[in-house]
Order: structure tokens, then C-alpha cells, then sequence
């Protein structure tokens, strides 16, 4: 399974974002590779992607990327994290 963490830049919250989403797969026994994007490579990205995690904002400019785009309102609450991704894939936090 491949993770989108997307972030405006593309450097620190979505690095911050991937650490904690790996943690999220790993606990939910996720097979899952976390990769980063900025917003502008992100649509183009998200085509090999299975799921995208990224703020409210950046979800409502990203659009429809043809796969679930979970919005996390706080990138370092582990919990947050973890059951909106369980809930995205069908797993339970």
C-alpha cells in the first residue's frame, strides 16, 4: 500500500506527517510505503498512490484524486492519525 502525506511545501509538516503515519500503518499491520509530496506534485503523485493524508485545506484544493484524501487536523496526534487511516482502509484502530 502506498501513503501520500501532503503538505504545502512538501517539507516539514508533511515529514512530520510521514513519520507519524508510518507509525499508524505499522500499528493497524499495514504492509504501507509513506511518501511525501508538495500540493503541486501531489495530483500527479496520487495516481500510483492507495490513500492520501493531508490538512482540510490542501484536501479542498487537491480535489478528486480518485482515491480517499483523509484530512488530519492534528499531524503529531498519533491517534487522530492512525483511526482515520484505519478507517480509510478498512481496518480497525
Amino acid at each position: 500500500m502506498k501513503i501520500l502525506a501532503v503538505c504545502g511545501m512538501g517539507i516539514g509538516t508533511s515529514v512530520l506527517l510521514k513519520t507519524n503515519a508510518e507509525k499508524a500503518a505499522q500499528d493497524l499491520g499495514l504492509d504501507a510505503d509513506v511518501e511525501i509530496a508538495d500540493i503541486g506534485t501531489a495530483r500527479g503523485a496520487a495516481v500510483t498512490a492507495d490513500v492520501v493524508l493531508t490538512s482540510g485545506e490542501l484536501a479542498a484544493e487537491l480535489g478528486d484524486v480518485g482515491i480517499p484524501v483523509v484530512v488530519v487536523d492534528n499531524f503529531v496526534d498519533g491517534t487522530e492519525i492512525r483511526e482515520k487511516l484505519g478507517a480509510a482502509v478498512g481496518r480497525q484502530a
